[in-house]
């Protein structure tokens, strides 16, 4: 049986935790900055941990 292949797509977008979790960018950070207050434009700018409902589909994505 072939190896599983990784979504690259993911791969690039999502990053492992050391305790299993996912982190990546936040959305609403492309454009339209003059609609946002500066606390959300500094808030958005790192990066966040995954919502639990969506981990496991995107670690069978990344075969974690």
């Amino acid at each position: 049986m072939p190896k599983m292949k990784t979504n690259r797509a993911a791969a690039k977008r999502f990053k492992k935790t050391a305790n299993g979790g996912l982190k990546s960018a936040n959305a609403y950070t492309s454009h339209r900055f003059h609609g946002k207050t500066k606390k959300q434009r500094r808030q958005l700018r790192g990066l966040s941990m995954m919502d639990s409902t969506n981990v496991k589909r995107y670690k069978k994505m990344l075969n974690l």
